[in-house]
């Protein structure tokens, strides 16, 4: 578990991964101490890759007020020091790329529908401003280059733009972005097409992406992994599986992990994606125990493990482990850690 790897040509050392998780501290957009403070311990605490909270690529595109962003040159000095303080204490950072879609404070999306996952109905896309936000998410790929992040993930699930296209309940377009799977993931493919052609041929390139939407006429597994075996035939370097939508009948946060049989609730999607795909695959949601951890990775569950609740409450957790402290982690994802972000306060735990 604590060996060198590798994730196309980035080689980390060990198999744990910080999961993009919101700070709730960049107002507007902007990089701070306090946003530095929090990359800074964890990078300390011998993780092997962190994942920025969601960064928004276009100036709408953004959920809230507090969300990171690289839509513009302005944010490239903060996210500099960001990749800075990670890199000098000896970790690696990638950075999540989004839009938010129909869930952005001006919404937008594929269609004009009413979804639980909608606060109020969005505004349809047009095809200018779809190509438009790709060409957005090319030039956040260039900026996260030239300020030293090691890789890129795109954020394909939980109802973002990008995951709303790829679903048949949130996406009614009759034009070439809407329609059959290869449709709808057209806008995808294009955004990877894009920014693998900005970044180069051996830079890292992952995606997030939901298992199933767990809603009616939701995204399902099995368009999950056609979309993934196109991606990987054009050079995808890795995948972490996540599912659900707010509103759906299982959503990316589920609570109360008090025992080991409820850690781990994508595993088997993840084992699943293994017997048909050669890019790693990282498994997020629920993990707490390392023994639980190490026995998917020898039963070959997932190559990667990612974890976001748990370093809020313990940011030392993975170097506990390390230590050969094999301490569960004491986080439930109780959730009221993102209280305080939704004030701008940042995350925070207080059990």
């Amino acid at each position: 578990m604590f060996d060198k790897v590798f994730i196309g040509e980035l080689e980390l050392k060990n198999r744990f991964v910080r999961s993009a998780t919101w700070e709730g501290l960049c107002i507007d957009g902007f990089i701070n101490g306090k946003t530095l403070k929090i990359y800074e311990e964890l990078a300390k605490n011998n993780i092997g890759l962190l994942i920025t909270g969601f960064a928004t690529v276009s100036e709408f595109g953004n959920s809230n007020n507090w969300q990171m962003a690289i839509y513009d040159d302005k944010f490239c000095s903060g996210l500099k020091e960001l990749t800075n303080i990670v890199h000098a204490n000896n970790s690696k950072i990638a950075i999540q790329l989004v839009h938010c879609g129909g869930q952005a404070r001006l919404p937008k999306a594929p269609s004009s529908v009413d979804l639980p996952f909608y606060k109020k109905i969005p505004e349809e896309l047009t095809l200018s401003e779809i190509i438009f936000i790709e060409d957005d998410f090319k030039k956040a790929a260039e900026r996260a280059v030239e300020v030293g992040f090691d890789a890129i993930q795109i954020h394909a699930a939980h109802g973002y733009l990008i995951s709303q296209f790829l679903s048949p309940a949130s996406n009614k377009r009759y034009d070439k972005y809407g329609g059959n799977i290869d449709g709808r993931m057209k806008i995808l493919t294009e955004i990877y097409q894009k920014i693998r052609e900005t970044v180069g041929k051996d830079y890292p390139v992952l995606i997030k992406i939901n298992c199933s939407d767990f809603i009616e006429n939701g995204l399902e597994f099995k368009d999950t992994l056609y979309i993934l075996k196109v991606l990987e035939k054009v050079g995808l370097d890795g995948v972490e599986i996540s599912g659900g939508v707010r509103g759906g009948a299982r959503t990316p946060i589920i609570t109360n992990i008090d025992s080991i049989e409820k850690e781990g609730y994508w595993k088997d999607y993840a084992k699943e994606l293994k017997k048909h795909l050669q890019i790693p695959v990282i498994l997020v949601g629920g993990l707490r125990s390392y023994e639980f951890v190490e026995e998917l990775y020898k039963k070959g569950f997932a190559d990667f493990f990612s974890f976001s609740r748990p370093l809020i409450k313990e940011p030392d957790l993975i170097k506990k482990w390390h230590d050969k402290i094999f301490e569960k982690s004491k986080c439930k994802s109780c959730n009221k850690c993102f209280i305080p972000a939704y004030k701008g306060e940042g995350i925070k735990c207080f059990t």
